[in-house]
């Protein structure tokens, strides 16, 4: 019973603080937005906007592209100089959609290429640790003949 009537008094705190910041938050708001102008100032009038807004969308050349790889027009000057934006953004997700199933294939061709020269490199008996160690080999004997000739220059004659 305690615990309940200290649960009340919190909600009941918790929607009065609530309550008074939300009036406290619209008041003050209200004030900034009634100042008046000083006297002497005049308020810039703004442009007339026509009312409404035609329903379409100028497409860019992009968009253009886009429209005829998707397959919606089959040439770019059949394409109307105002599209609907949903026709635009179902040709980009078309596109989209045709991007990843070309990466797809892409990955699929890349993995069972590199198991081919994986399989192959193994018939050869090659692998990197052997190509390092002939590399290694290889950086030896350069490191050699220039320590013999520097020697042979370094001689008097």
């Amino acid at each position: 019973m305690f615990f309940q009537a200290v649960g009340r008094s919190r909600t009941a705190l918790g929607a009065f603080v609530g309550q008074w910041q939300r009036y406290a938050l619209n008041t003050v708001s209200r004030r900034q937005l009634c100042s008046k102008p000083r006297e002497g100032e005049s308020v810039p009038a703004h442009p007339q906007r026509p009312g409404f807004k035609l329903p379409g969308y100028r497409p860019s050349d992009m968009d253009k592209r886009i429209l005829v790889w998707s397959g919606r027009f089959k040439t770019q000057e059949q394409i109307p100089e105002q599209v609907s934006f949903e026709m635009i953004d179902a040709a980009r997700n078309k596109v989209r959609v045709k991007a990843c199933y070309v990466m797809m294939a892409l990955t699929l061709i890349a993995c069972i290429w590199m198991v081919i020269l994986g399989k192959d490199a193994a018939k050869r008996n090659d692998n990197l640790t052997t190509r390092n160690m002939e590399k290694k080999a290889q950086w030896r004997e350069e490191a050699q003949r220039a320590r013999a000739e520097a020697a042979l220059a370094e001689k008097p004659q």
